[in-house]
């Protein structure tokens, strides 16, 4: 999502489950937390942090506004920085600097972390305070029933899903991936996937995925 499109729905439904909209002064505790429950939520997908935007509750009508963020590429590396140092396991976050009304923004998207990698947790706290979940529209830490669902879904990959180690993508024949989009044109010539990069057409099928180290 764009920076514009994550600030009308915050003006629409406010925050949720998927969107978290902070000031951004800096990559302080607050924000990993959030980047933290939205790695771990189930079958949540990920989340997006919109940094940059404040909560105007004096208005008639309260509603979010662009504040900007002076340094975002301080903002940005800091962040990212953050992410793979404080977590158990590095967390890749997507950061993408944009501008609101000539005022600079940060637009942050966190994926989902794969259950085998789940919890994701602060290691100077530990399990259970360390780890969050994103429930609604707000980061709780988790209790010792919150990490047995954690535990329970990594048993439910199956072994055709499981990374195969030290595999890469020029392992993939190019060749079995043309033949894949001709089939798939021949039953749907007009199937969206056939306009994606071989990239994102092979990581929507679940052919390759991230590991930890994020590669």
């Amino acid at each position: 999502m764009t920076a514009v499109e994550l600030l009308e729905s915050l003006n629409l439904l406010d925050e949720n489950e998927h969107i978290e909209a902070k000031r951004g002064s800096e990559a302080g505790k607050s924000i990993l937390e959030t980047i933290c429950a939205f790695a771990n939520e189930p079958g949540l997908g990920g989340g997006w942090l919109l940094l940059g935007v404040v909560r105007e509750e004096m208005a008639l009508f309260p509603a979010y506004e662009v504040e900007g963020i002076a340094q975002p590429e301080k903002l940005g590396a800091e962040i990212a920085t953050q992410c793979r140092n404080t977590f158990n396991q590095p967390v890749r976050v997507e950061i993408n600097t944009e501008t609101i009304h000539g005022k600079t923004v940060l637009v942050v998207h966190v994926p989902e972390a794969q259950p085998q990698d789940k919890p994701i947790f602060f290691k100077a706290q530990g399990l259970p305070k360390g780890a969050l979940r994103r429930i609604s529209s707000t980061d709780q830490h988790c209790t010792d029933d919150d990490l047995a669902v954690f535990y329970q879904g990594r048993q439910t990959e199956s072994f055709d899903s499981t990374l195969v180690a030290d595999a890469t993508k020029d392992d993939l024949l190019p060749e079995a991936i043309a033949d894949y989009r001709q089939s798939r044109a021949e039953a749907n010539p007009d199937a969206e996937e056939l306009r994606w990069s071989d990239e994102d057409l092979l990581q929507s099928l679940g052919c390759i995925r991230r590991n930890p180290q994020g590669t």
